[in-house]
């Protein structure tokens, strides 16, 4: 039987660089740099703080994000979460007492180069 548990970065664990997979991954501590999961979940728990560009498949945010958001299918943001950068996915989900600072755009490409025509969402969330 195939073990399907998410792999994780404890709250201790410092990284700084580059972070890459094909699984889903829970990050509890520190990451600066980048994390490219393209085809897994992303989580970055209540505890975490990541001062990182971040790609996945769909990512949820609990704790802190500096750094852009690149999801192919959704990003959520949870209520308590800080997030300040760029989001570019096909759907977003924010929950109230999430606070939010840059720019959206959903477009059916987000995976993709940006589009000329695409719409996008500038402002604060609180």
């Amino acid at each position: 039987m195939v073990d399907s548990a998410p792999a994780r970065i404890g709250k201790s664990v410092v990284i700084s660089g580059e972070v890459k997979g094909s699984e889903d991954l829970i990050v509890d501590g520190r990451i600066e740099g980048t994390i490219s999961l393209t085809e897994s979940r992303l989580t970055i728990g209540p505890s975490a703080n990541v001062a990182a560009d971040l790609s996945a498949k769909d990512v949820l945010i609990m704790g802190h994000v500096q750094g852009n958001i690149q999801a192919s299918g959704r990003v959520e943001l949870r209520a308590g979460c800080v997030v300040e950068g760029d989001i570019r996915a096909l759907r977003l989900a924010v929950e109230d007492n999430a606070v939010f600072r840059g720019k959206v755009d959903l477009t059916q490409s987000a995976g993709k180069a940006p589009e000329a025509a695409s719409p996008t969402l500038q402002g604060t969330a609180y």
